[in-house]
């Protein structure tokens, strides 16, 4: 009777562990948004798809930190690099018609 018992909570121990894996994985990857892993695990991990997502998203790597600030700093880049490209443009074209005008005389 106690044996039964015993194996019992092992049995159930077992299942709950591997309901959570999910959450447990990201738990062990030190996940920044480990908390929304694991209630989306918690209120959609009965689903085989919403335990399959939730195992997925526990498995991608950290997302950076500073999404938003990273964001404006490569539009900064871009920004210049193109600004950058059209200087150029302006200072070829100015010395290509510098050159053009030194060879025909007005």
């Amino acid at each position: 009777m106690v044996s039964r018992s015993v194996f019992e909570i092992v049995v159930l121990a077992a299942v709950v562990a591997l309901y959570f894996l999910p959450a447990l994985i990201a738990d062990r990857r030190q996940r920044h948004d480990l908390l929304v892993i694991a209630v989306f695990n918690a209120v959609l991990g009965w689903t085989l798809l919403g335990w399959l997502l939730a195992l997925f998203w526990a498995l991608q790597p950290n997302p950076p930190k500073d999404l938003g600030g990273q964001t404006k700093a490569r539009s900064r880049r871009l920004g210049m690099l193109l600004f950058s490209r059209r200087l150029d443009d302006r200072v070829q074209a100015r010395e290509t018609r510098a050159a053009e005008s030194k060879r025909s005389p007005h």
